[in-house]
């Protein structure tokens, strides 16, 4: 028998003691990342073990090897729910870029006010033009950034423009 100089009836509450410690360290300062719940678990499992007086190797066998099967489990399922749940490029307002919008009031040049607003994806945003034009209402125009909480703009060209319809 393993003799670790501590009395048999106290593994349980080493156990339980270990469970415990490792789950809120786990919630607390880990944030949720799964690294020592696997062994929190396999803990909690040894100290139902040594309450039914199951032998300390097997206590032992069960909070490491337990632990390690239940991370590499936690991991597995961890990379396959990042691989198939992939965020879009462009999260926010940087989806915008490259879309499509209409001009719902007029950009001028000195717009010093803001006034001017484009529609993209139904929702409508303050605009901003690096050319420094003139952008009447009902103009379309393609999204190449954002500054700030503005959608900067460039008119389309018409189709037979030499300029084509290229986006950065």
């Amino acid at each position: 028998m393993l003799d670790l100089g501590v009395d048999i009836t106290v593994w349980p509450w080493v156990w339980l003691t270990i469970a415990v410690l490792f789950t809120l360290i786990e919630i607390t300062i880990l944030g949720g990342s799964f690294v020592l719940l696997p062994f929190a678990i396999s803990a909690f499992a040894a100290s139902l073990m040594g309450f039914y007086d199951a032998p300390i190797e097997a206590q032992w066998a069960v909070f490491v090897l337990g632990g390690a099967v239940l991370w590499v489990g936690f991991y597995r399922w961890a990379k396959a729910f990042l691989r198939d749940n992939v965020l879009p490029p462009g999260v926010g307002a940087d989806r915008l870029v490259g879309t499509i919008g209409i001009i719902t009031a007029a950009v001028v040049v000195d717009d010093t006010e803001r006034l001017g607003r484009v529609t993209v994806d139904g929702e409508i945003w303050g605009v901003l033009t690096p050319i420094g034009a003139t952008l009447p209402e009902g103009t379309r125009v393609r999204v190449t950034s954002m500054q700030g909480t503005r959608l900067v703009v460039e008119p389309i060209e018409p189709s037979g423009s030499d300029s084509g319809e290229e986006s950065s």
